[in-house]
Protein backbone atom coordinates (compact mmCIF):
# COMPACT_ATOMS: atom_id res chain seq x y z
CA UNK A 1 0.00 0.00 0.00
CA UNK A 2 1.13 3.89 -1.20
CA UNK A 3 1.16 6.88 1.05
CA UNK A 4 -0.38 9.55 -1.29
CA UNK A 5 -1.02 13.27 -1.27
CA UNK A 6 -2.47 15.68 -4.21
CA UNK A 7 -0.07 18.36 -5.36
CA UNK A 8 -1.36 21.52 -7.09
CA UNK A 9 -0.15 21.44 -10.65
CA UNK A 10 -1.63 24.37 -12.96
CA UNK A 11 -5.39 24.00 -12.47
CA UNK A 12 -5.39 20.56 -11.47
CA UNK A 13 -3.28 18.68 -9.30
CA UNK A 14 -0.83 15.34 -9.46
CA UNK A 15 -1.04 12.39 -7.10
CA UNK A 16 2.34 12.16 -4.89
CA UNK A 17 2.84 8.10 -3.96
CA UNK A 18 5.51 7.03 -1.95
CA UNK A 19 5.78 3.26 -0.70
CA UNK A 20 4.67 3.00 3.52
CA UNK A 21 8.49 2.17 4.46
CA UNK A 22 9.84 5.43 3.74
CA UNK A 23 9.42 8.45 5.71
CA UNK A 24 7.98 12.01 4.90
CA UNK A 25 6.80 14.75 6.32
CA UNK A 26 4.10 16.98 5.14
CA UNK A 27 5.15 20.29 5.26
CA UNK A 28 2.31 22.97 5.05
CA UNK A 29 1.86 26.42 5.65
CA UNK A 30 -0.35 27.32 8.90
CA UNK A 31 -3.48 26.80 8.37
CA UNK A 32 -5.35 30.10 8.51
CA UNK A 33 -8.86 30.09 8.76
CA UNK A 34 -10.17 32.86 6.22
CA UNK A 35 -11.40 35.84 7.65
CA UNK A 36 -15.60 35.42 8.32
CA UNK A 37 -16.33 38.63 6.84
CA UNK A 38 -13.65 39.75 4.80
CA UNK A 39 -15.69 42.38 2.58
CA UNK A 40 -15.91 43.71 5.99
CA UNK A 41 -12.80 43.38 6.92
CA UNK A 42 -11.50 45.74 4.04
CA UNK A 43 -14.35 48.33 4.81
CA UNK A 44 -12.42 48.46 8.50
CA UNK A 45 -9.32 48.69 7.27
CA UNK A 46 -10.18 51.87 5.02
CA UNK A 47 -11.88 53.38 7.51
CA UNK A 48 -8.86 52.61 10.49
CA UNK A 49 -6.05 53.16 8.54
CA UNK A 50 -2.57 52.32 9.95
CA UNK A 51 -0.01 55.50 9.85
CA UNK A 52 -2.65 57.67 8.07
CA UNK A 53 -5.61 59.81 8.22
CA UNK A 54 -8.84 58.26 7.40
CA UNK A 55 -9.76 59.15 4.21
CA UNK A 56 -12.74 61.27 4.42
CA UNK A 57 -10.30 63.32 6.68
CA UNK A 58 -8.02 64.50 4.02
CA UNK A 59 -8.36 67.28 1.83
CA UNK A 60 -10.28 66.54 -1.56
CA UNK A 61 -7.84 65.60 -4.53
CA UNK A 62 -8.19 66.42 -7.97
CA UNK A 63 -7.06 63.08 -9.01
CA UNK A 64 -6.39 59.60 -7.56
CA UNK A 65 -4.39 56.48 -9.32
CA UNK A 66 -4.81 53.57 -8.23
CA UNK A 67 -1.98 50.59 -8.74
CA UNK A 68 -2.96 46.83 -9.07
CA UNK A 69 -0.93 43.61 -9.92
CA UNK A 70 -1.47 41.80 -13.34
CA UNK A 71 -3.19 38.60 -12.85
CA UNK A 72 0.23 36.92 -12.10
CA UNK A 73 -0.83 38.16 -8.57
CA UNK A 74 -3.68 36.44 -6.67
CA UNK A 75 -5.37 39.50 -5.77
CA UNK A 76 -9.40 39.71 -5.08
CA UNK A 77 -9.72 42.58 -6.54
CA UNK A 78 -13.58 41.90 -7.04
CA UNK A 79 -13.80 42.44 -3.01
CA UNK A 80 -11.04 44.90 -2.61
CA UNK A 81 -12.35 47.42 -5.31
CA UNK A 82 -15.88 48.28 -4.22
CA UNK A 83 -15.27 49.51 -0.69
CA UNK A 84 -12.24 51.75 -1.86
CA UNK A 85 -13.83 53.57 -4.54
CA UNK A 86 -17.01 53.80 -2.21
CA UNK A 87 -14.55 55.47 0.36
CA UNK A 88 -13.36 57.80 -2.86
CA UNK A 89 -17.04 58.16 -3.80
CA UNK A 90 -17.91 59.85 -0.35
CA UNK A 91 -14.90 62.31 -0.86
CA UNK A 92 -16.98 63.67 -3.48
CA UNK A 93 -14.30 61.62 -6.15
CA UNK A 94 -15.72 61.21 -9.47
CA UNK A 95 -15.14 58.30 -11.31
CA UNK A 96 -13.57 60.48 -14.44
CA UNK A 97 -11.40 61.68 -11.68
CA UNK A 98 -9.71 58.16 -11.45
CA UNK A 99 -7.28 56.15 -12.87
CA UNK A 100 -6.58 52.68 -12.72
CA UNK A 101 -2.64 51.68 -13.74
CA UNK A 102 -1.73 48.25 -14.22
CA UNK A 103 1.69 47.52 -12.25
CA UNK A 104 3.61 45.04 -14.90
CA UNK A 105 6.90 45.78 -13.77
CA UNK A 106 8.98 43.56 -16.34
CA UNK A 107 6.43 41.71 -17.57
CA UNK A 108 4.54 42.73 -20.94
CA UNK A 109 1.65 44.94 -21.23
CA UNK A 110 -1.60 43.34 -20.57
CA UNK A 111 -3.78 43.45 -24.00
CA UNK A 112 -7.13 45.20 -23.92
CA UNK A 113 -8.50 42.17 -24.44
CA UNK A 114 -7.77 39.68 -21.18
CA UNK A 115 -8.46 42.72 -18.74
CA UNK A 116 -11.64 41.25 -18.17
CA UNK A 117 -9.81 37.76 -16.60
CA UNK A 118 -8.51 39.89 -13.59
CA UNK A 119 -10.59 42.89 -13.61
CA UNK A 120 -14.77 43.51 -12.82
CA UNK A 121 -16.28 44.23 -15.67
CA UNK A 122 -18.27 47.16 -13.84
CA UNK A 123 -14.60 48.40 -13.48
CA UNK A 124 -13.72 48.26 -16.99
CA UNK A 125 -16.85 50.22 -18.29
CA UNK A 126 -16.67 52.63 -15.73
CA UNK A 127 -13.13 54.00 -15.17
CA UNK A 128 -9.94 54.59 -17.50
CA UNK A 129 -7.46 51.16 -17.04
CA UNK A 130 -3.70 51.67 -18.71
CA UNK A 131 -1.40 48.83 -18.71
CA UNK A 132 2.11 50.50 -17.50
CA UNK A 133 5.39 49.79 -19.92
CA UNK A 134 8.72 49.46 -18.11
CA UNK A 135 10.28 50.58 -21.63
CA UNK A 136 7.69 53.23 -22.41
CA UNK A 137 10.11 56.52 -22.26
CA UNK A 138 7.58 58.76 -23.28
CA UNK A 139 5.45 57.73 -19.72
CA UNK A 140 7.98 57.82 -17.69
CA UNK A 141 9.17 60.79 -15.26
CA UNK A 142 13.04 60.62 -13.89
CA UNK A 143 12.78 61.60 -10.06
CA UNK A 144 16.70 61.68 -9.21
CA UNK A 145 18.33 58.56 -7.71
CA UNK A 146 17.79 56.48 -4.69
CA UNK A 147 20.61 56.37 -1.79
CA UNK A 148 21.84 53.14 -3.04
CA UNK A 149 22.32 54.92 -6.54
CA UNK A 150 19.31 53.08 -8.61
CA UNK A 151 17.59 56.29 -10.93
CA UNK A 152 14.34 56.26 -10.49
CA UNK A 153 11.85 56.53 -13.38
CA UNK A 154 8.05 56.24 -12.55
CA UNK A 155 5.00 56.25 -14.52
CA UNK A 156 3.73 59.33 -15.15
CA UNK A 157 0.01 58.95 -15.23
CA UNK A 158 0.45 57.66 -11.83
CA UNK A 159 3.03 60.34 -10.45
CA UNK A 160 1.04 63.20 -11.83
CA UNK A 161 -2.28 62.28 -9.72
CA UNK A 162 -2.69 64.44 -6.67
CA UNK A 163 -3.74 60.88 -4.72
CA UNK A 164 -1.63 58.08 -5.03
CA UNK A 165 -2.85 54.60 -3.84
CA UNK A 166 -1.32 50.87 -4.59
CA UNK A 167 -3.13 47.81 -3.99
CA UNK A 168 -0.97 44.04 -3.01
CA UNK A 169 -0.53 41.11 -1.40
CA UNK A 170 2.02 41.06 1.51
CA UNK A 171 3.80 37.30 1.44
CA UNK A 172 7.17 36.22 1.52
CA UNK A 173 9.22 37.27 -1.53
CA UNK A 174 12.01 35.10 -2.82
CA UNK A 175 14.79 37.76 -2.81
CA UNK A 176 12.82 40.87 -1.79
CA UNK A 177 11.63 39.73 1.33
CA UNK A 178 8.31 40.37 1.15
CA UNK A 179 6.18 41.65 -1.47
CA UNK A 180 3.36 44.54 -1.09
CA UNK A 181 3.24 48.14 0.41
CA UNK A 182 5.59 50.41 -2.02
CA UNK A 183 6.41 47.22 -4.51
CA UNK A 184 3.67 47.13 -6.23
CA UNK A 185 4.28 50.93 -7.34
CA UNK A 186 8.32 50.93 -6.47
CA UNK A 187 8.75 47.79 -9.16
CA UNK A 188 5.04 47.69 -10.88
CA UNK A 189 5.38 51.21 -11.90
CA UNK A 190 8.62 51.77 -12.99
CA UNK A 191 10.77 52.01 -15.61
CA UNK A 192 13.37 49.25 -16.75
CA UNK A 193 16.45 50.92 -15.84
CA UNK A 194 15.38 51.43 -12.04
CA UNK A 195 13.81 47.74 -11.91
CA UNK A 196 17.55 46.25 -13.47
CA UNK A 197 20.22 48.59 -10.81
CA UNK A 198 17.64 47.71 -7.94
CA UNK A 199 17.07 44.24 -8.90
CA UNK A 200 21.37 44.35 -9.44
CA UNK A 201 21.14 43.99 -5.37
CA UNK A 202 19.75 40.17 -5.48
CA UNK A 203 23.79 39.06 -5.12
CA UNK A 204 23.76 40.54 -1.77
CA UNK A 205 23.47 37.86 1.53
CA UNK A 206 20.62 39.86 2.54
CA UNK A 207 18.24 39.91 -0.62
CA UNK A 208 16.91 36.95 0.12
CA UNK A 209 12.94 35.76 1.39
CA UNK A 210 11.69 36.47 5.30
CA UNK A 211 14.23 39.53 5.46
CA UNK A 212 13.03 43.27 5.44
CA UNK A 213 15.05 46.06 7.26
CA UNK A 214 18.60 44.64 6.60
CA UNK A 215 17.47 43.86 2.84
CA UNK A 216 18.77 46.19 0.98
CA UNK A 217 16.80 45.68 -2.17
CA UNK A 218 13.38 45.92 -0.04
CA UNK A 219 15.18 48.83 1.43
CA UNK A 220 15.46 50.44 -2.11
CA UNK A 221 12.16 49.40 -2.73
CA UNK A 222 10.99 51.33 0.51
CA UNK A 223 12.64 54.96 -1.44
CA UNK A 224 11.70 54.24 -4.40
CA UNK A 225 8.23 54.29 -3.24
CA UNK A 226 8.24 57.52 -1.23
CA UNK A 227 10.19 59.39 -3.74
CA UNK A 228 7.33 58.12 -6.05
CA UNK A 229 4.74 59.85 -3.39
CA UNK A 230 2.79 56.93 -2.68
CA UNK A 231 0.28 57.74 0.00
CA UNK A 232 -2.15 55.13 1.06
CA UNK A 233 -1.95 51.11 0.24
CA UNK A 234 -4.73 48.53 0.96
CA UNK A 235 -3.00 44.84 1.18
CA UNK A 236 -4.49 42.01 1.74
CA UNK A 237 -2.84 38.52 3.69
CA UNK A 238 -4.01 35.32 1.92
CA UNK A 239 -4.09 31.85 3.09
CA UNK A 240 -2.44 28.56 0.55
CA UNK A 241 -6.16 29.07 -1.06
CA UNK A 242 -5.95 32.59 -1.69
CA UNK A 243 -8.42 33.17 0.96
CA UNK A 244 -8.58 36.51 2.59
CA UNK A 245 -7.15 36.25 6.26
CA UNK A 246 -6.44 39.62 6.85
CA UNK A 247 -6.52 43.49 5.16
CA UNK A 248 -4.40 46.32 6.12
CA UNK A 249 -5.05 49.83 4.45
CA UNK A 250 -2.28 53.04 5.27
CA UNK A 251 0.63 54.39 5.27
CA UNK A 252 3.00 51.84 3.06
CA UNK A 253 5.82 51.52 5.31
CA UNK A 254 3.52 51.08 8.16
CA UNK A 255 1.33 48.79 6.64
CA UNK A 256 4.47 46.51 6.36
CA UNK A 257 5.80 46.65 9.67
CA UNK A 258 1.86 45.61 10.96
CA UNK A 259 1.49 43.08 8.24
CA UNK A 260 5.15 41.30 8.04
CA UNK A 261 4.66 39.27 11.87
CA UNK A 262 0.99 38.28 10.59
CA UNK A 263 2.55 37.21 7.33
CA UNK A 264 5.11 35.07 9.40
CA UNK A 265 2.22 33.46 11.30
CA UNK A 266 0.97 32.29 7.82
CA UNK A 267 3.63 31.42 6.03
CA UNK A 268 6.88 30.77 8.09
CA UNK A 269 7.16 26.97 10.09
CA UNK A 270 9.11 24.96 12.51
CA UNK A 271 11.17 22.55 9.68
CA UNK A 272 14.17 20.56 9.63
CA UNK A 273 16.32 22.33 6.80
CA UNK A 274 18.53 18.98 5.65
CA UNK A 275 16.09 16.73 4.07
CA UNK A 276 17.83 14.61 1.58
CA UNK A 277 14.80 14.76 -0.76
CA UNK A 278 12.27 17.81 -1.35
CA UNK A 279 9.25 17.38 -3.31
CA UNK A 280 7.47 20.72 -3.78
CA UNK A 281 4.41 22.30 -5.53
CA UNK A 282 4.40 25.95 -6.80
CA UNK A 283 0.94 26.01 -5.40
CA UNK A 284 -0.85 25.62 -8.63
CA UNK A 285 -2.24 28.66 -10.76
CA UNK A 286 -1.34 31.54 -11.25
CA UNK A 287 2.21 30.52 -8.98
CA UNK A 288 3.26 28.05 -11.61
CA UNK A 289 1.95 29.97 -14.84
CA UNK A 290 5.51 29.88 -15.61
CA UNK A 291 8.96 29.09 -14.87
CA UNK A 292 9.67 32.53 -14.11
CA UNK A 293 6.95 32.67 -11.46
CA UNK A 294 7.34 29.06 -10.34
CA UNK A 295 11.36 30.26 -9.87
CA UNK A 296 10.12 31.14 -6.65
CA UNK A 297 8.92 28.10 -5.03
CA UNK A 298 12.72 26.55 -6.23
CA UNK A 299 13.61 29.17 -4.01
CA UNK A 300 12.00 28.60 -0.63
CA UNK A 301 12.35 24.87 -1.58
CA UNK A 302 15.59 24.72 -1.40
CA UNK A 303 15.35 26.55 2.44
CA UNK A 304 14.62 23.17 3.57
CA UNK A 305 16.83 20.55 1.21
CA UNK A 306 20.68 20.05 2.44
CA UNK A 307 23.59 20.62 0.45
CA UNK A 308 23.60 17.54 -2.35
CA UNK A 309 20.15 16.75 -2.14
CA UNK A 310 17.63 16.65 -4.58
CA UNK A 311 14.21 18.99 -5.26
CA UNK A 312 11.25 17.72 -7.44
CA UNK A 313 9.31 21.07 -8.51
CA UNK A 314 6.03 20.45 -9.88
CA UNK A 315 4.93 23.48 -11.42
CA UNK A 316 2.82 22.87 -14.69
CA UNK A 317 4.42 26.36 -16.72
CA UNK A 318 2.18 25.95 -19.49
CA UNK A 319 3.60 29.64 -20.56
CA UNK A 320 7.41 28.03 -20.83
CA UNK A 321 10.27 29.91 -18.67
CA UNK A 322 7.98 33.17 -19.40
CA UNK A 323 10.67 35.54 -20.23
CA UNK A 324 12.95 35.47 -23.75
CA UNK A 325 15.94 37.40 -21.81
CA UNK A 326 15.88 33.86 -20.11
CA UNK A 327 16.47 31.86 -22.90
CA UNK A 328 18.36 34.62 -24.85
CA UNK A 329 20.94 34.04 -22.26
CA UNK A 330 21.08 30.26 -21.53
CA UNK A 331 21.75 30.12 -25.52
CA UNK A 332 24.97 28.14 -25.79
CA UNK A 333 25.26 27.63 -21.88
CA UNK A 334 25.30 23.85 -21.06
CA UNK A 335 26.13 24.14 -17.46
CA UNK A 336 25.33 26.26 -14.27
CA UNK A 337 29.02 26.71 -13.83
CA UNK A 338 29.06 28.35 -17.62
CA UNK A 339 25.73 30.35 -17.33
CA UNK A 340 27.29 31.49 -13.65
CA UNK A 341 30.53 33.05 -15.51
CA UNK A 342 28.29 34.36 -18.02
CA UNK A 343 26.34 36.20 -15.68
CA UNK A 344 29.84 37.64 -13.92
CA UNK A 345 31.12 38.32 -17.55
CA UNK A 346 27.90 40.44 -19.28
CA UNK A 347 26.99 42.21 -15.59
CA UNK A 348 23.17 42.08 -14.52
CA UNK A 349 20.14 42.30 -16.70
CA UNK A 350 16.64 41.04 -16.33
CA UNK A 351 15.51 38.01 -17.61
CA UNK A 352 19.12 36.57 -17.20
CA UNK A 353 19.01 37.21 -13.73
CA UNK A 354 16.54 34.20 -13.04
CA UNK A 355 19.27 32.12 -15.10
CA UNK A 356 21.50 32.60 -12.83
CA UNK A 357 19.13 32.40 -9.66
CA UNK A 358 18.50 28.75 -10.98
CA UNK A 359 22.69 28.48 -11.92
CA UNK A 360 23.35 29.00 -7.93
CA UNK A 361 20.25 26.54 -7.05
CA UNK A 362 21.59 23.92 -9.35
CA UNK A 363 25.01 24.30 -8.11
CA UNK A 364 23.72 23.57 -4.63
CA UNK A 365 20.67 20.93 -5.59
CA UNK A 366 20.01 18.25 -8.10
CA UNK A 367 16.75 19.64 -9.26
CA UNK A 368 14.23 17.99 -11.60
CA UNK A 369 11.22 19.64 -13.03
CA UNK A 370 7.90 17.88 -13.78
CA UNK A 371 6.15 20.18 -16.00
CA UNK A 372 3.97 20.45 -19.44
CA UNK A 373 7.23 21.99 -20.92
CA UNK A 374 8.96 20.62 -23.27
CA UNK A 375 12.36 18.44 -22.38
CA UNK A 376 14.46 20.81 -24.62
CA UNK A 377 13.70 24.01 -23.09
CA UNK A 378 13.91 22.30 -19.98
CA UNK A 379 16.99 21.51 -20.02
CA UNK A 380 18.07 24.46 -21.84
CA UNK A 381 16.93 26.13 -18.21
CA UNK A 382 19.99 23.77 -16.52
CA UNK A 383 17.05 21.85 -15.18
CA UNK A 384 16.50 17.91 -15.16
CA UNK A 385 13.81 16.77 -16.87
CA UNK A 386 10.73 14.23 -15.58
CA UNK A 387 7.75 13.11 -17.62
CA UNK A 388 6.31 13.16 -14.43
CA UNK A 389 5.88 12.45 -10.75
CA UNK A 390 7.12 8.93 -10.99
CA UNK A 391 10.04 9.34 -13.13
CA UNK A 392 11.07 12.29 -10.88
CA UNK A 393 10.86 9.77 -8.17
CA UNK A 394 13.30 6.91 -9.63
CA UNK A 395 15.80 9.75 -10.74
CA UNK A 396 15.60 11.13 -6.97
CA UNK A 397 16.50 7.77 -5.75
CA UNK A 398 19.44 7.11 -7.73
CA UNK A 399 21.08 10.05 -6.59
CA UNK A 400 19.94 9.91 -2.41
CA UNK A 401 19.66 6.73 -2.77
CA UNK A 402 16.36 4.41 -2.06
CA UNK A 403 15.72 5.54 1.81
CA UNK A 404 16.21 9.05 1.98
CA UNK A 405 14.48 11.24 4.42
CA UNK A 406 11.80 13.34 2.45
CA UNK A 407 10.02 16.76 2.91
CA UNK A 408 6.41 17.37 0.44
CA UNK A 409 5.85 21.16 0.06
CA UNK A 410 2.66 21.37 -1.58
CA UNK A 411 2.71 25.55 -1.47
CA UNK A 412 6.23 25.88 -1.48
CA UNK A 413 5.70 29.48 -2.48
CA UNK A 414 3.72 30.09 0.76
CA UNK A 415 6.06 27.77 3.08
CA UNK A 416 9.26 29.50 4.50
CA UNK A 417 11.10 27.47 7.83
CA UNK A 418 11.50 29.56 10.40
CA UNK A 419 14.81 29.99 10.54
CA UNK A 420 14.91 33.01 8.56
CA UNK A 421 15.73 36.01 9.70
CA UNK A 422 13.63 39.21 9.95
Amino acid sequence: MHLHWELPFGKTSLVLRLPPNLQADLILPHHQVPHPDPEQAIYHAIANPIGHPPLRDIPRPTSVAIAINDSTRPLPLHILLPPLLEALGQMGIKPEEIVFLIATGTHKPVDPASLEAFIPSDILRTYHVLSHSATDSENLIFLGHTSRGTPVYVNRFFYTAEFRIALGNIEPHHFMGYSGGAKTVAIGLAGLETITRNHQMLIHPNARAGTFMDNPMRQDVEEIGRMMGLHFVLNTILNEAHQVVHVLAGDPYQVMRKGIPLVQNVYMVKAHTDYDLVIASAGGHPKDVNLYQAQKALTHATMFARPGGVIILCAACPEGSGHPGLEAFLEGVSNYQQALEKFERTGFRLGPHKAFQIARQVARNSILLVSEMPRSLVEKCLLTYAPDLETALEIAYNIVGTNPRIAILPYATHTLPISQST
